[in-house]
């Protein structure tokens, strides 16, 4: 199956997410080209090469109206990838801010989100800086989102990632969610990392995205409200059950933005499997350290599964493996109760869920209940098969499957991205359009399902 794995062992951001994955690309200018016709107000994308410990990799610029994020302010450090706590809970009262930004804390990592949770009163702001700060609630993103030239994928993925940074932060403040304001310049920037991340794991359709612990530095960093410790708050949030380490490195090497791409992207953390090489790509920050500051992403095809517990049909499956098939026979259950108990097992992760009309004791009419799951999802499956039917007894045996591998992979068509499964393997190829794509245009243009099908020919 198509494998993605994330080295991040210098952290993670969103700039860097976004080269590396370029990087993997047949045509990166192209990528690029498109990128900057998505509608991202203000924003312009930019790839270079860049060279970090002899080792050749790409570094993309995002600017923002000509500025790029953290030029904005005239701070005495140097920047590399995020910058993303200049946060500010501000009092419920009419008020004047006066921000000092004179830091001399240095990063290694992009310049990011500025977050501030303002009240629902009208203040004034003096600023020293060169412009005028306008902030965005996560409303006002989902707005530019929904202008995106992207496909409805893309928009949710995107949404779903900073839904995680928007959750992060309002943990971190003690607000709610709706209270939570983006700075301008950095909710464009992050939103311009965030959206390029999500079109290129479209466009690349991994099967499964691996990530290794993800280092995230150590000591502090000095902010506009005070000093805060490494990971920042957010950060360690979005990582609540990611594997993380600080090493040697002082400062922040991941930022909320790159921490929420791997918590919504990646399946599974830990080492690199066993996989077939394809293509690898670096994606280089600006800093210099002693180590190549980049995250680098290997493609390529593993045989087996890294973790069936948590697979299913649509995410792709092993080529080969050993399944369980759990049975019980049923005379005294409705139609309604079966149906209901059958989106509970898929639920529970079961890999199939099928029925067969059987003759049982005293010539009663029944149905046989077959539940196809992982070893590791045996436990789980027996119970809601208890749970959800009338059954005293359930049955199991070993079985062997043999699959085809499978991947996605986006289609332009006359009516847009449409998703296309591929199936190989055994010496077979098989294609088909994605079903809820195609019904999806059968509805939108009042044409049936073989009309699209017809037209895609």
């Amino acid at each position: 199956m198509k494998t993605l794995y994330i080295d991040c062992g210098m952290g993670a951001a969103g700039d860097m997410l976004t080269a590396a994955l370029l990087e993997l690309l047949p045509d990166r200018n192209a990528f690029v080209d498109e990128l900057n016709k998505l509608g991202i107000p203000g924003v312009t994308y930019e790839a270079a090469e860049a060279e970090k410990c002899g080792i050749k990799g790409t570094h993309m610029t995002v600017e923002v109206h000509g500025v790029e994020e953290g030029e904005e302010h005239e701070h005495d450090h140097e920047h590399s990838h995020e910058h993303d706590h200049h946060e500010e809970a501000h009092s419920h009262h009419d008020h004047e801010e006066i921000h000092e930004h004179s830091h001399d804390h240095e990063h290694s990592h992009e310049h990011d989100h500025h977050v501030e949770a303002h009240s629902h009163h009208d203040h004034e702001e003096t600023h020293e800086h060169s412009h005028a700060h306008h902030h965005s609630s996560l409303h006002d993103i989902e707005h530019i989102v929904e202008k995106l030239a992207v496909s409805d994928k893309v928009k949710e993925d995107v949404m779903s990632v900073y839904r995680l940074i928007a959750e992060a932060e309002s943990h971190a403040h003690g607000r709610p969610v709706t209270e939570i304001h983006f700075h301008e310049v950095g909710t464009m920037d992050a939103i311009a990392d965030v959206t390029a991340v999500c079109l290129l794991m479209e466009k690349l359709s991994p099967d499964q995205v691996i990530a290794s612990p993800v280092h995230v530095g150590c000591g502090q960093v000095k902010c506009a409200h005070g000093i805060l410790p490494v990971p920042a708050p957010a950060t360690a949030f979005i990582l609540k059950d990611v594997p993380i380490y600080g090493g040697e490195i002082k400062g922040e090497l991941c930022t909320p933005t790159g921490a929420a791409l791997l918590k919504y992207f990646v399946t599974k953390f830990g080492s690199m499997p066993v996989m077939s090489v394809s293509s690898v790509g670096y994606g280089m920050g600006k800093k210099d350290f002693a180590w190549a500051n980049c995250v680098r992403v290997l493609c390529g095809e593993t045989m087996q599964e890294e973790n069936p517990s948590n697979a299913s049909e649509a995410n792709g499956t092993p080529a080969d493996e050993t399944m369980v098939e759990l049975e019980c026979n049923l005379d005294d259950i409705t139609g309604e109760a079966l149906g209901f108990a059958e989106e509970r097992l898929f639920e529970a992760g079961a890999r199939d869920v099928f029925t067969i009309p059987v003759q049982m004791k005293k010539s009663r009419p029944g149905i046989l209940l077959s539940v196809i799951c992982s070893e590791a999802d045996k436990e789980k499956l027996i119970e809601a098969v208890f749970a959800n039917t009338t059954t005293i007894g359930i049955r199991e045996k070993k079985i062997n499957r043999y699959v085809l591998t499978r991947r996605e992979e986006v289609i332009e068509t006359k009516y847009g991205p449409v998703r296309k499964k591929i199936s190989e393997g055994y010496g077979v190829r098989r294609e088909k359009y994605e079903y809820e794509d195609i019904a999806s245009v059968a509805r939108e243009r009042g044409i049936s399902v073989q009309d699209v099908l017809d037209g895609l020919e």
